[in-house]
């Protein structure tokens, strides 16, 4: 296959330029140019080695000037050595930790005896002591197969950045289907020590790790936070493999996560990886700041836990001394569902969460007086209000899920009293309103905005759908949501004596919406919407209050049994292909109240309204999109009926398209015809390589 043709040429050729002129790396050209050899090219003996062996020596010389030739052959030795029974995700985990935390060699002391010494891979503090070198077109040689990659970056000689390009009339997809998965079957050990995949057709960019569905492959839109964002390929290059941004995601953004009993790599997404360097930075003027960290919002769903454990992280990492991290929520199963994180992310060592989690408020003191790395608790914890004051010879930084929650009452200033000094940042996944000022005192402004609309925007979140459905049931009596009623709407994260005093304020109002009439007339509604979109996911019921939850499960239980018979006799006079139809959607229906799956494929929410609150919750909705410059959020909400017009619009489009450009019969004609020349071509491309 020539070289010359569209995909090296406008694709390859500009990211290689790119990387060179603009980034500083070394960019080589391999194809039938590499010399095999010692004194080769690269210095590669066969087209099977991976690790570019020249650099790495030079690299270790280098940076460890005390090795000598035997401990350097010993750094390559356990860097290549890998058990025969492990997974390519379990070697490069592995590896992983030895490029990231130095290799032990052995090193003889003045008396004879030995001992470990780990050996530096790559200068982290100063990126301009490592050899970054990018090659266009690299053969490889797997046991059985033979292939040559797009561009292959390397840092010191170890392959860390893998890069699959496609023309830029191909799906991005295509780079992981076709390329990809190929490559991770025949040229495995190219994977071992990889940080970063990338695909890209020129105009749009993926980036993920080894181990992902390619849904979980991300974009790198953005440079700075504020940016609206490009996703071609050449902003995932500015922003991942400029030299000091590649160094410290490799550091300090990428975590193992061994829950359940399985192992996922995890890179950091674009908003985390900004937002974390911003509180990074925060941290670092702490004495500036009085502690005040800030506010980082980042919307429910965009992985807010991570970007704690990654804060975390680079913390431990990059500061001197040794602080404790209290990472405070206000309920107990968040409490476990963060410590665990921690713990299956590797941050607690060998230690099991439930040391770290203080067990009372006698607990908790006695675990601030000392200085463990972490601190699991909740604020009702800090339930000392005479204690002393702590002053510890080290920092304490108080990280507060869900702050808009937890900074409020005697327990918030009890652990302000406890510790006068510690430096505090708010995670939140939802905004500060405009009343909020305990929260924005306690920790600051926004030190990083990622609201409602941008996550729906960049594929974080799914987008959400509105109706309202109350107005369709013919029966159903509400009453009317006066300025008043939503006023209580929007204050609705109420304690028991507000809730106890707004249900007596609202007494009438409350019995009108939790009448048994209009209840029914709901679920009936309810339990026939839900069936006919048997195939579209799950369902959650918000009531006024627990009473009213309760039985409007009884009243669905009932109304779906119904529905259920209702099938059944359809089923008995239906055709055949209606029948298997309702055969499906019968067993969903019989199976959907004791199963509880997660269904792939989720593109988005639908939210459905009985008692018609579209303004406030429009209100609501607003405030979760960015209002950090005073300018009102915009409603990130669609009307279902403008989504249902805009999809037979585009059916009416389709259909005039495929009537007048679209011969059926033709392409029936030409299916073997077609693979016929496919199967030349990839013989032809098979043959060149």
């Amino acid at each position: 296959m020539s070289y010359d043709y569209s995909e090296n040429i406008l694709v390859q050729e500009s990211a290689g330029n790119l990387l060179r002129d603009e980034l500083g790396w070394d960019v080589r050209f391999a194809y039938n140019t590499e010399v095999l050899g010692k004194n080769g090219t690269f210095g590669r003996e066969s087209y099977k080695e991976i690790l570019l062996l020249r650099y790495f020596h030079e690299a270790l010389k280098t940076l460890n000037p005390w090795m000598n030739e035997g401990q350097i052959a010993e750094a390559q030795k356990a860097l290549e050595n890998r058990l025969s029974t492990s997974s390519p995700l379990q070697v490069n985990e592995e590896k992983y930790f030895l490029i990231r935390d130095g290799i032990p060699v052995t090193v003889k002391k003045p008396n004879g005896q030995t001992e470990t010494k780990k050996a530096a891979v790559i200068d982290f503090q100063n990126p301009d002591n490592n050899y970054f070198l990018a090659v266009k077109e690299l053969k490889i040689h797997g046991a059985l197969y033979r292939r040559r990659t797009d561009i292959v970056g390397f840092v010191n000689g170890i392959p860390l950045l893998f890069v699959e390009l496609k023309k830029n009339t191909v799906d991005v997809r295509n780079a992981y289907d076709d390329n990809y998965t190929d490559y991770q079957d025949t040229i495995p050990h190219l994977f071992y020590y990889n940080a970063f995949l990338m695909l890209s057709n020129g105009t749009e960019a993926k980036i993920g790790t080894l181990g992902s569905k390619y849904e979980f492959f991300h974009e790198w839109k953005r440079l700075a936070e504020k940016e609206q964002g490009s996703v071609a390929l050449e902003t995932m290059l500015r922003g991942i493999c400029k030299k000091e941004n590649f160094l410290d995601l490799f550091e300090n953004f990428i975590l193992y996560n061994h829950s359940g009993g399985h192992t996922a790599k995890i890179l950091a997404r674009n908003h985390q990886y900004l937002g974390v360097n911003e509180a990074i930075k925060a941290y670092a003027a702490r004495k500036l700041n009085d502690g005040k960290l800030g506010v980082f919002w980042h919307t429910q769903g965009s992985g807010k836990s991570y970007s704690m454990v990654f804060l975390a992280q680079k913390v431990r990492r990059k500061f001197e001394g040794s602080p404790t991290f209290v990472i405070l929520t206000d309920r107990e199963e968040l409490n476990s569902q963060i410590s665990d994180t921690f713990e299956n992310c590797g941050l607690l060592g060998k230690t099991k969460a439930a040391k770290f989690i203080a067990a009372s408020g006698d607990d908790l003191v006695r675990k601030l007086k000392g200085n463990p790395s972490f601190i699991f608790t909740l604020i009702q914890k800090f339930n000392k209000p005479s204690a002393e004051p702590i002053y510890p010879d080290h920092d304490i930084i108080i990280m507060s899920d869900e702050a808009h929650r937890s900074q409020y009452g005697i327990f918030a200033d009890n652990m302000m009293k406890l510790l006068p000094t510690a430096a505090r940042i708010g995670f939140t996944g939802t905004p500060l309103l405009s009343g909020d000022n305990i929260t924005a005192r306690t920790f600051g402004g926004y030190v990083s905005v990622y609201d409602f609309k941008r996550a729906v925007d960049d594929g974080s979140t799914v987008p959400l759908y509105y109706e309202n459905r109350g107005e369709k049931i013919a029966d159903l009596h509400n009453p009317k949501i006066t300025e008043q009623i939503l006023d209580a709407i929007e204050n609705a994260d109420l304690d028991v004596d507000q809730q106890d005093k707004l249900e007596a304020e609202f007494a009438k109002e409350i019995h009108l919406l939790t009448a048994e009439p209009r209840l029914k007339s709901i679920v009936r509604d309810f339990v026939k919407h839900d069936s006919d979109l048997w195939t579209s996911g799950k369902a959650m019921f918000v009531c006024l209050n627990k009473v009213t939850c309760v039985r409007m499960y009884n009243y669905v239980q009932e109304y779906w049994k119904e529905e259920i018979k209702k099938l059944k006799a359809k089923r008995k006079t239906a055709t055949q292909q209606e029948a298997q139809e309702l055969e499906r959607r019968l067993k969903w229906m019989q199976t959907i109240a004791r199963a509880n799956r997660i269904s792939e494929g989720k593109s988005n929410g639908l939210i459905i309204d009985y008692i018609g609150v579209v303004k406030a919750l429009r209100k609501a909705l607003a405030d979760y999109t960015a209002n950090v410059v005073g300018n009102g959020g915009t409603d990130p909400m669609v009307d279902k009926d403008k989504l249902i017009a805009h999809i037979i619009e585009t059916i009416a489009k389709t259909k005039v398209f495929l009537s007048e450009n679209f011969d059926l019969q033709m392409l029936m004609d030409a299916y073997d015809l077609m693979c016929v020349f496919e199967g030349q071509d990839r013989t032809g491309m098979i043959a060149d390589i």
